[in-house]
């Protein structure tokens, strides 16, 4: 027997799917046709400013009304700029200037940006509240550790980037910042009760809301006290009872991507974490990177299945799909006239400027920066979370007539450092350099011997090590930071 066309269409509706390369290939752009509600953009969509143009207008050619997707944070988190870093800073650099009205342009410039090459929905911004500094996978896309400055910034990004008819999306609720686990890799885990979590995580959603904000992404993590042994994205406690009954929101809730284990194991597999999700309350289904028309053929036979044998109600499938499709509707009337003009490229290919003057406000430095002529530049490797990619960060590309080296921290003499530095001071650049093994070793053998400045991209943890002649924050990696963090030292000619 052939398979409810209608009930197809239905269930298209709610799922978001990807793509690989620069332009969509037949299947991605038919399914669009029968009715999926979107596809998510990633690095390897994204070439230049006119082939993505292309892209959305093809996806948009199909049905005028579909819903393009990306994670464009800014800072550490960039699709359109994941070939040079992005010339805005990340939200954690936002959070140390604490200008709202500044986070407010950022997040107008990036939506300008996004809307001119036909992108309707950014996945952003982060409003988790980062309480752990051994976060791995939130850090500085946190706008910081103080729930109401994270909330004051959260409602300022969702105004800018939805006043250029960019629709926003907060995320990860009910807040990933307290997590010392990845949720790409395992099920995290928050031992949270519903009073701290009030008090300490939600206040950036509840504020979010407040500013109407178009859309709210679940977190997968399990909070024992909520969520009993399953995650966020599949307990209708969280999404249904807290997010819908608690903080009024009547807007999109969206999966983070389905493929990450921290759902995709919790459930036996994508297609079974698409109806747990839907069941639980969730309306959009981000199925992940890793997409193609086999898997969303998949996912779809698997939520007929449920729906047909009794462990889906067609009727929430039918709410989900209706309000993705307001969403959808948003997006079409939402920008201003005039407000989105042609010919302006991803952000570091054309940069705006806002960003850079941004990042130097963030700059904080402690100790003394004087005397640096001509130093040693060291980047000690880091590896990049899924989130963040292989997107470039350091001092490089900003310096002039600097040595430069790279070097990973398990693997250095720093003898053979020193040899090298000669007479000269160290520059020692990193993300994270505490948590990196042997990266405090490092630090500590260098500066025993040479006047060492550490330039810390990574989250500001309380590390601070001894000996060291002046200890640099960023508090992001982005192409922005690097050029203020060289500046802030005198290395760029």
């Amino acid at each position: 027997m052939g398979r409810d066309a209608g009930l197809r269409r239905l269930v298209l509706g709610t799922l978001l799917a990807a793509y690989p390369g620069p332009l969509p290939p037949d299947w991605a752009v038919e399914l669009v046709a029968d009715g999926l509600a979107g596809h998510t953009l990633f690095g390897t969509n994204v070439h230049d400013p006119a082939r993505l143009a292309a892209s959305t207008a093809a996806l948009r050619a199909a049905r005028s009304d579909v819903l393009v997707a990306i994670d464009e944070e800014g800072g550490d988190v960039t699709r359109l700029a994941h070939a040079t870093g992005s010339p805005y800073p990340g939200n954690a650099a936002l959070g140390a200037v604490d200008d709202t009205a500044l986070t407010r342009r950022i997040h107008a410039a990036i939506g300008t940006e996004l809307a001119a090459v036909g992108v309707t929905v950014d996945l952003a911004p982060t409003v988790d509240v980062n309480t752990a500094d051994d976060n791995p996978v939130i850090g500085t896309r946190a706008f910081g550790a103080d729930p109401a400055r994270v909330a004051a910034h959260a409602a300022a990004a969702v105004t800018g980037l939805q006043s250029v008819g960019v629709a926003a999306c907060a995320k990860h609720f009910p807040g990933h910042g307290a997590t010392v686990a990845d949720s790409h890799h395992e099920l995290p885990t928050v031992d949270a009760g519903p009073a701290l979590l009030r008090e300490r995580d939600l206040p950036p959603f509840a504020a979010a809301v407040d500013a109407g904000v178009q859309a709210i992404m679940t977190a997968h993590i399990r909070v024992p006290a909520l969520t009993g042994d399953g995650p966020a994205t599949f307990s209708r406690a969280v999404l249904v009872d807290l997010l819908r009954g608690g903080y009024g929101f009547t807007g999109v809730v969206v999966t983070d991507a389905l493929e990450m284990k921290g759902a995709a194991v919790a459930a036996g597999g994508v297609g079974s974490a698409a109806v747990r999700a839907l069941a639980a309350g969730a309306d959009l289904l981000c199925l992940g990177a890793r997409v193609d028309a086999a898997l969303v053929e998949r996912v779809v036979a698997e939520i007929v299945g449920a729906i047909g044998d009794g462990r889906l109600d067609r009727r929430r499938v039918e709410q989900a799909a209706d309000r993705t499709a307001a969403l959808a509707a948003w997006t079409r009337r939402a920008v201003p006239p005039g407000i989105v003009p042609t010919g302006i490229g991803p952000p570091g290919i054309v940069p705006t400027g806002i960003g850079y003057e941004a990042a130097r406000r963030a700059v904080r430095v402690e100790g003394d920066l004087t005397g640096f002529d001509h130093p040693l530049v060291v980047q000690v490797h880091a590896d990049a979370t899924i989130a963040e990619g292989r997107v470039p960060w350091g001092l490089g590309p900003h310096l002039d007539a600097v040595e430069q080296i790279r070097v990973v921290s398990t693997e250095t003499d720093p003898a053979a450092v020193r040899r090298l530095a000669a007479d000269r001071p160290i520059v020692l650049v990193g993300r994270n350099l505490h948590r990196l093994p042997g990266g405090p070793a490092l630090v500590a053998a260098l500066a025993g011997t040479h006047p060492v400045t550490v330039v810390e991209m990574g989250w500001p943890a309380r590390w601070r090590p001894a000996g060291v002649r002046a200890f640099v924050t960023t508090y992001g990696a982005s192409h922005a930071n690097g050029r203020a963090a060289a500046e802030a030292l005198g290395l760029t000619g």
